[in-house]
């Protein structure tokens, strides 16, 4: 049995981590103007993809050493250097001294996110039916792997689909990411993806286009994942999502349980 505890929260922080700053080397590698760079401090790891990039943060803040105001001191500075805000993504499990040190320093909430994680499953037959086909996309579908994940991402803000494009298009370059697409009939109507850490399978990127939804989709996404990540020995998987959201009322469903709420702090 897996317990919500230190040792857990130090497993999934880390692999989060380590998937977003392999996104900011893999925008770099593709755009050396774009300055994508981290360092790593005390035990956290401090990422900055750009001034707006929801990459640029803070991972495992106080999880593997304590922080003191001379560590804040330095990641602050790396921020500033840049222009960039300050955002810390803290796990509960760092502690109250740091909580507070935090509150002390001027950081407020802006976010709260639930981390969910669950046993991977042993691989399981592909889900037949309904036209859906599952597939690790082609080393030259990347933009249209980018392009499907933005018709769903994008929502109620179609002014936004040129930076949900870029933002997939630098995701499918990542090193060590997979990339699925699901298909209806033919069709590209839904995208998962999902980066591996030390035997923690972090599930990302998922999807669908509107027209396509609530047929099962991401269920099917899931499966092909979760068979992927125990093909090649992982024994935790873990998902991220908007505290009490839709999205974790379907990762529950699919039996994943929560290990505990996230909150994202800012400097003000």
């Amino acid at each position: 049995m897996t317990f919500a505890d230190l040792a857990l929260a130090k497993r999934l922080e880390r692999a989060e981590g380590y998937g977003c700053l392999k996104f900011a080397e893999a925008r770099q590698r593709i755009s050396r103007a774009a300055g994508s760079e981290w360092i790593e401090c005390a035990g956290a790891y401090v990422v900055f993809d750009g001034v707006e990039s929801p990459v640029t943060q803070t991972f495992c803040l106080g999880l593997f050493e304590t922080i003191t105001p001379a560590v804040l001191d330095t990641i602050e500075a790396f921020f500033r250097e840049r222009g960039a805000p300050i955002h810390h993504e803290v796990s509960p499990l760092a502690g109250i001294a740091a909580l507070d040190l935090l509150c002390t320093r001027g950081y407020r909430p802006i976010e709260i996110a639930s981390v969910l994680h669950q046993p991977v499953q042993p691989p399981q037959s592909p889900q037949a039916g309904n036209g859906i086909v599952v597939r690790l996309i082609d080393p030259d579908e990347a933009a249209l792997w980018a392009q499907t994940g933005a018709q769903g991402w994008m929502g109620e803000h179609p002014e936004l689909e040129a930076f949900f494009a870029d933002f997939g298009r630098i995701a499918a370059a990542r090193e060590g990411m997979a990339c699925f697409i699901a298909e209806i009939d033919g069709q590209p109507a839904a995208t998962g993806a999902l980066s591996i850490h030390e035997g923690v399978a972090l599930f990302a990127g998922a999807s669908t286009v509107p027209k396509f939804r609530r047929r099962g989709l991401q269920a099917a996404l899931l499966n092909a994942r979760m068979s992927y990540a125990s093909e090649r020995g992982c024994d935790l998987a873990m998902m991220v999502a908007e505290a009490g959201s839709g999205s974790q009322r379907n990762a529950e469903r699919q039996g994943f349980r929560i290990a505990y709420t996230r909150t994202k702090w800012k400097l003000t």
